[in-house]
């Protein structure tokens, strides 16, 4: 059979079986239809692989996807099969190791498989043969690690352009930078980049974990200060603060800065606003501290911005903490923006604003749900303490190196409102997904907004 004629068989059972993937980005909306735009095999056989492009339409609102699927007569019994086609069996390819290792080989070989282009960036020879493994944890994209060399990430939700991913990694590698995975090299198809490869750091532990794993250490010694117990964090903190810094400092020097213009900076004001007005309608809440939130975006169309290339979306999770120091990780930007947005040039104190947030999340996390009882309020005054004294050690590191933009006064009040959007951005998407959690955006808003 064509790659064409199988994948329009698959347009009924992709309706259904779409909205169960994690990567999936509107899961709570029926698919209305589906429409193939591209398909290619990788190769044929049996098993092979099918690449295909499809526009999902989901209420007025359209999205192209990428699927990479397997194709059998006999698959599996691990694999969920999507539908069978005569008598092909048609599954998701990254449920099947063995399938995936051969992308190695494409890679290697700078093959074209009408169209979709695998190319490794200058000067980069593979090792083929590496056993794959799929990335458990991906949320809205699929990543595969080879052996313990290589990662490779396929864009769910591909779009035509730049890829801010692999442009930004570029940038940073280009410029000598240390910490981040280098570029390897990427699968395209004219100008919609498909796949980034990269190398793969076997022993890194993410942010995240590490963090939290702190956390818990301070919550089972009743009488130690978050400075005393065996797991602080804080000298981890500093260090992270220093290479988020480092880090900016390479983006501006290979990719330049601006100050921003007038415009500009009421711009930021302008689209801060918006999404205050839009979560109040979510978040009622939220609006007994609106006139100061207001106020704090309104001081920054009188505070100068210096523009640069940013992460765009940090937080503990972007980060691994591996045998030589930090690296930073997953450069596409915030996922509910606009592509105009991620790409715009933005403060570097937005990725501060959102590395302080992630702090008071890892602190207060263990204590969502949790009823009222004799001990509640000693657990909440230590995550507050936790939090305080990582954000501090943190903001300690990135200043160390010189990551400030403005003057003491300057800067305070450029990063509490950012750091004021990011709650508010939180608010909402807790309402909205979690909302046993909504507690923790809303005690930070009360905390922020008292100055």
């Amino acid at each position: 059979m064509t790659a064409d004629s199988i994948i329009r068989s698959l347009l009924q059972p992709l309706r259904e079986w779409l909205p169960r993937q994690r990567w999936f980005a509107s899961k709570n909306q029926a698919v209305d239809t589906i429409e193939p735009l591209t398909s290619a095999w990788l190769y044929e056989g049996d098993p092979g692989v099918l690449h295909a492009l499809v526009n999902v339409h989901q209420q007025g609102r359209d999205e192209t996807y990428q699927l990479v699927l397997g194709v059998s007569r006999e698959p599996g019994d691990h694999v969920e099969v999507i539908a069978r086609t005569g008598a092909l069996s048609v599954f998701d390819a990254a449920a099947e190791p063995a399938l995936m290792a051969r992308l190695l080989d494409l890679f290697a070989s700078g093959a074209n498989c009408d169209g979709v282009v695998f190319q490794l960036e200058p000067g980069v020879g593979l090792d083929t043969g590496l056993r794959a493994r799929a990335v458990a944890a991906e949320q809205s994209n699929t990543s595969l690690i080879f052996g313990d060399a290589y990662i490779l990430k396929l864009y769910r939700r591909p779009h035509p352009g730049p890829q801010r991913d692999l442009e930004l990694h570029r940038l940073l590698h280009s410029a000598g930078s240390k910490h981040i995975a280098a570029p390897l090299g990427n699968i395209h198809a004219g100008d919609t980049v498909l796949g980034f490869l990269q190398n793969y750091l076997p022993y890194a532990t993410e942010g995240w974990a590490a963090a939290t794993a702190s956390v818990r250490d301070l919550m089972a010694e009743r009488d130690l200060h978050a400075s005393e117990v065996g797991g602080d964090f804080a000298g981890e903190a500093r260090r992270l603060g220093a290479v988020v810094a480092t880090v900016h400092a390479d983006l501006a020097r290979a990719g330049g800065s601006v100050t921003a213009s007038s415009q500009q900076v009421s711009d930021v004001a302008a689209s801060m606003h918006a999404r205050l007005d839009n979560v109040l309608e979510q978040v009622p809440e939220v609006g007994e501290h609106e006139q100061v939130v207001r106020a704090a975006f309104d001081d920054l169309k009188d505070l100068p911005l210096t523009l640069q290339h940013v992460h765009g979306d940090l937080h503990l999770g972007q980060t691994l903490r591996t045998t030589t120091g930090w690296v930073l990780i997953d450069f596409e930007g915030e996922p509910a923006a606009t592509m105009e947005d991620r790409s715009a040039l933005s403060s570097p104190l937005r990725d501060v604003a959102g590395m302080l947030r992630s702090f008071d999340y890892a602190a207060h996390h263990l204590l969502v749900g949790e009823a009222s009882e004799r001990g509640e309020h000693q657990r909440e005054v230590r995550a507050n303490e936790w939090a305080e004294r990582n954000r501090a050690a943190f903001i300690e590191g990135y200043a160390a190196v010189g990551g400030v933009e403005t003057g003491a006064a300057d800067t305070h009040a450029v990063l509490r409102a950012f750091e004021l959007d990011k709650v508010v951005y939180e608010a909402g998407y807790e309402r909205r997904n979690r909302p046993l959690w909504l507690p923790i955006p809303l005690a930070a808003l009360m905390r922020l907004a008292g100055g």
